[in-house]
């Protein structure tokens, strides 16, 4: 299975760290966020991995390179200076990501997830990891039914980590351009055709300098870097 790393967000909220360098390649525990996500996706099997780029995208490709030294081999999915959106983004890069089920990562996302788990992982449309809710998205996103369903108005909602494994029959009736990913999600998940599963381990959303901060902070007292 390959998979991508959703890595065009201008990151605002990080500004003005990301004025100049693209969020993904912020450090943290000595090396860049990306860099951590390639690892763990190295590890549990994810060799062929595809990124996206916008803001500053060519310091990603220049940082990062062809993987050799990830033991990857990476593609990248240029969207010029306009980011794409995440369903716009993973569209534009269908053509490296072939016919078969992928696995696709946000960008500014820390968590101990076990990644090798999802190879085996029966996908209809989707299949989305929830986590329990942060104090800056109470509210959440999803549920789950009995049978892993994913659901909109569960008795539970969970927040979408970031974290899923999407068939390309998902974008095939969407044009290419700029496109939102939570509404294709809505509409399959009304054609129960998209499972899920919760997730309760270690799960960060890296959105603004006090979480990279406190991350920092994590992998210093934990040493559980990639």
């Amino acid at each position: 299975m390959k998979a991508m790393i959703l890595a065009a967000g201008r990151g605002e909220r990080m500004r003005p760290l990301t004025d100049h360098t693209p969020k993904p390649l912020l450090k943290v525990a000595g090396k860049a966020l990306i860099e951590h996500t390639i690892a763990q996706l190295v590890g549990a099997g994810f060799t062929e991995i595809v990124i996206n780029h916008a803001h500053l995208g060519a310091q990603i490709e220049a940082a990062l390179g062809v993987g050799e030294r990830y033991g990857a081999r990476i593609q990248y999915s240029s969207e010029g200076a306009q980011a794409l959106e995440t369903a716009g983004g993973i569209i534009n890069a269908l053509p490296l990501l072939g016919d078969d089920p992928f696995l696709v990562v946000n960008g500014d996302i820390a968590t101990d997830f076990p990644f090798e788990t999802l190879h085996r992982v029966p996908v209809d449309l989707a299949h989305l990891i929830l986590v329990d809710n942060p104090e800056h998205h109470t509210q959440g996103d999803f549920g789950l039914d009995d049978e892993g369903g994913v659901i909109e108005n569960g008795k539970e909602t969970f927040t979408f980590s970031g974290i899923g494994i999407y068939d390309p029959a998902l974008f095939a009736d969407t044009p290419a351009g700029v496109s939102k990913l939570g509404p294709l999600l809505r509409r399959a998940i009304g054609l129960q055709r998209v499972s899920g599963q919760k997730y309760d381990g270690f799960w960060m959303d890296i959105g603004t300098p006090e979480r990279l901060a406190t991350l920092d902070l994590y992998y210093s007292q934990t040493g559980a870097t990639s």
